[in-house]
């Protein structure tokens, strides 16, 4: 005979997650708050050890519990590193074997990177103007260097979304530009073309320095509209 909180042997390890999700988010059950006990779940579910121990596995990997050996698992504290990793393991996947995930990736940048830019133009100081301009004036010298060019395209870009004072923008931006470095290097340099993207970067920052929003968001708009059209000429 089985109680209410008894699971079937269906994917019993993936409903003993499910469930204990909802018990950390129905409860509010804040960082630092220990889970039931093995045994106790046991008992609450009907199930094995194993099932159980496999469910935590799977929800230490999405960042919701830790475990430490010879404690009690706990509720994590927020980790915005552990979420986009996770999202990246995702993306990565897709951009693999998915036509349209490289669209979708670069529409969302461009969305993120022009509310960045917004942003920035408003918060901005006069470190932050110069930091931008000497990333600018190094990327200009290693213009034949390609691997130190795109790394401080990389760091421009990371720098506007800092500058937003968004850390989900900047972990977003950085992560986005590791995606397209990796599986379309393509889309974030196109050789012989670094003298135009130094021109466009001087034109972002000058709209950013102005604090002319929509015109610092309108020319990142521009620069990464010509960087995916030139993409698309090539392939």
């Amino acid at each position: 005979m089985t109680t209410p909180d008894t699971i079937s042997p269906r994917k019993i390890s993936d409903e003993v997650r499910d469930r204990l999700i909802d018990l950390i988010q129905g409860e509010g059950m804040t960082p630092g708050t220990p889970i039931p006990s093995e045994r106790e779940l046991m008992a609450q579910y009907g199930v094995g050890r194993p099932a159980i121990r496999e469910a935590m596995q799977q929800l230490q990997l999405m960042g919701l519990i830790t475990i430490r050996h010879g404690e009690r698992p706990k509720i994590a504290e927020p980790n915005m590193d552990g979420l986009l990793n996770q999202l990246a393991v995702t993306m990565k996947h897709a951009l693999l074997h998915s036509q349209g995930s490289l669209e979708h990736l670069k529409q969302a940048r461009s969305v993120l990177e022009e509310a960045s830019c917004t942003i920035a133009a408003l918060n901005r100081t006069p470190e932050d103007i110069a930091e931008l301009g000497a990333l600018i004036d190094q990327q200009s010298k290693a213009a034949n260097d390609g691997r130190t060019f795109l790394d401080l395209d990389q760091q421009f870009h990371t720098k506007i979304a800092l500058i937003s004072g968004n850390p989900i923008f900047e972990a977003l931006t950085q992560s986005v530009f590791e995606w397209m470095k990796e599986f379309h290097h393509e889309a974030v340099r196109s050789v012989g073309l670094e003298p135009l993207t130094i021109s466009e970067h001087r034109e972002i920052l000058a709209q950013i320095t102005a604090q002319n929003a929509p015109q610092a968001a309108y020319a990142m708009k521009q620069h990464l509209e010509r960087a995916n059209a030139l993409y698309h000429q090539e392939h």
